[in-house]
């Protein structure tokens, strides 16, 4: 299968998937729901991304100008569900929040997850791991595009399946041809390699994706279904 066609296939693996009404994020009042700007210090963007004009589209989603280069990359490709997702067309209505945490402030348990969807006071947020902020866009790109599958308190495995395998289908759309992303270092971008080759060796189906999201003991006491997520086939 050439390149071309890997990404077809792709592609009609996840529009063979239901269609997602539902999903998860935890309620916690006390999450801080403040903007802030993410520093600069070492920061991956392109020279030629114009961070100000992109300030304005992305305004209440995001002041970082490597996460506006992500969004930018979802548009038009096989992540534009999410894509539209955090820009409002969500559960909520209202668009999703992202910036870099440090997760272990929510929970010490949280402190090695790469993201988290949340919500708090009725707002949907999706918080990356600070320790990425050196990664590359497209690897952001496609933890954005899991995160936003993730829009309210019910959760499953069918639900994490789905938003692992279009995580891998993001990741691998964004970086063909693409050495750069692939060869960057990154913490983040090791993940989303792990996440390719299990992709592939299912022949782009969810069918090891599966396998690592039900044996995975984070997931212990997570039920297999979820609105939105019922059928067991997925």
């Amino acid at each position: 299968m050439n390149k071309k066609s890997l990404i077809i296939f792709s592609v009609l693996c996840f529009l063979a998937c239901p269609l997602v009404v539902q999903a998860k994020t935890e309620e916690k009042p006390a999450v801080d729901v403040e903007y802030e700007t993410v520093s600069d210090e070492n920061s991956v963007n392109q020279a030629e991304f114009d961070i100000k004009k992109y300030s304005k589209v992305y305004r209440g989603v995001t002041k970082d100008g490597v996460v506006m280069q992500a969004l930018e990359m979802m548009k038009g490709t096989i992540a534009d569900f999410s894509y539209r997702a955090i820009m409002g067309n969500n559960l909520t209505g209202s668009k999703i929040n992202i910036k870099y945490r440090n997760l272990a402030e929510i929970k010490p348990e949280y402190a090695s997850f790469d993201a988290l969807g949340w919500k708090s006071k009725g707002k949907l947020h999706i918080f990356i791991n600070e320790k990425h902020k050196n990664a590359p866009p497209e690897a952001i790109a496609a933890v954005l595009a899991h995160e936003a599958i993730h829009q309210d308190e019910f959760a499953s495995l069918n639900e994490e399946t789905y938003a692992w395998t279009l995580e891998a289908a993001t990741w691998l759309q964004l970086t063909e041809g693409n050495d750069f992303a692939t060869s960057s270092g990154s913490a983040l971008v090791e993940r989303e390699e792990m996440l390719k080759k299990l992709f592939i060796k299912g022949n782009y189906t969810d069918k090891y994706i599966k396998k690592a999201v039900w044996t995975n003991p984070g997931y212990a006491n997570m039920p297999s279904r979820s609105p939105g997520f019922e059928d067991e086939h997925l």
